[in-house]
């Protein structure tokens, strides 16, 4: 991904508002729509590996990451702290909706909303706010009560938790029976699955990801949970993208 010549992405750029902003598209033209959103490191390696094995999934996804930094990107745990607390929130959703209207004005006949820690929480808080999303599938993160209500989810949700994640009350195991309490609630289509002996961000196997998970006394590798995850998440987003 180093290198813009290799790179299988499209770079474009999505009005919002009065504001525009940099997102990158990988699939096919046609395809099913889905948001990638990122962690809290930003748009890098990770999150664009992610986007590229969703486009690969069953028949093919068009899967975009809206850069929701504005190109900053957080090198270490500090830095990411510092620009996740800095992020508007609702500029946030605002900038998902805004993809998700990209897409299904680009091909795509419907689109869902998957992410990863920070974007796992505004997966969720967009299957309550932005009400063109079809589909929503949230990896460890759930949204802060004030900015949405899971028990208000339009769009079907599927959720997916480390028993051993120790962010506690955002990606927990007690904060993922929480969720669950809350889309049943909500009457929509759900489902929440908990990896036994898998901590938090165990969906990031790239090298370079690996490792940083170690750094964060994150040692556990487990193959078989990430495929598993990925084989859900690809019947999921099949089910209710499929027109």
């Amino acid at each position: 991904m180093a290198s813009t010549e290799s790179s299988p992405f499209k770079k474009i750029q999505i009005q919002r508002d009065d504001t525009t902003f940099d997102a990158y598209v990988v699939g096919k033209e046609d395809a099913p729509g889905i948001v990638v959103i990122q962690e809290w490191w930003g748009v890098d390696y990770e999150i664009k590996n992610h986007a590229v094995k969703i486009s690969q999934l069953g028949s093919g996804f068009k899967a975009l990451i809206p850069d929701l930094y504005r190109g900053k990107v957080g090198l270490d745990v500090a830095e990411a702290q510092h620009l996740m607390d800095g992020l508007d929130w609702q500029g946030a959703v605002k900038d998902i909706a805004a993809s998700v209207n990209w897409l299904k004005a680009n091909g795509s006949k419907k689109a869902g909303v998957t992410g990863f820690c920070m974007g796992g929480a505004l997966s969720i808080a967009s299957s309550v706010l932005v009400q063109e999303v079809d589909a929503s599938v949230a990896f460890y993160g759930v949204p802060a009560s004030q900015l949405a209500d899971p028990a208000q989810a339009k769009a079907p949700v599927q959720a997916h938790f480390g028993e051993l994640d120790n962010f506690v009350g955002f990606s927990d195991v007690t904060a993922a029976k929480a969720l669950e309490e809350k889309l049943k609630a909500s009457g929509i289509p759900h489902e929440v699955h908990i990896y036994p002996g898998n901590a938090h961000a165990f969906m990031n196997r790239s090298t370079e990801g690996i490792q940083r998970r170690k750094n964060m006394g994150m040692p556990d590798e487990d193959e078989a949970a990430v495929q598993l995850a990925w084989s859900r998440f690809e019947t999921w987003m099949t089910r209710y993208l499929s027109s």
